[in-house]
């Protein structure tokens, strides 16, 4: 084996591991926006029911 054929190899292996962590840095990150956007909107509905329900009462 060659110098260079070592030191190609060397690059794709360093290339994968580098690529392994970014993909999982990246999935992390949108499952975090995923699960924010839904606790806003969880969070949007209960506020709107308690509204009504504080409306409500009052009349």
């Amino acid at each position: 084996m060659t110098r260079n054929s070592l030191w190609t190899v060397v690059g794709v292996v360093v290339a994968v591991v580098i690529a392994w962590f970014l993909v999982d840095v990246i999935f992390r990150l949108m499952w975090f926006v995923a699960k924010l956007g839904m606790v806003a909107i969880v969070a949007l509905v209960v506020f709107l029911v308690i509204r009504m329900l504080f409306r409500r009462s009052e009349d």
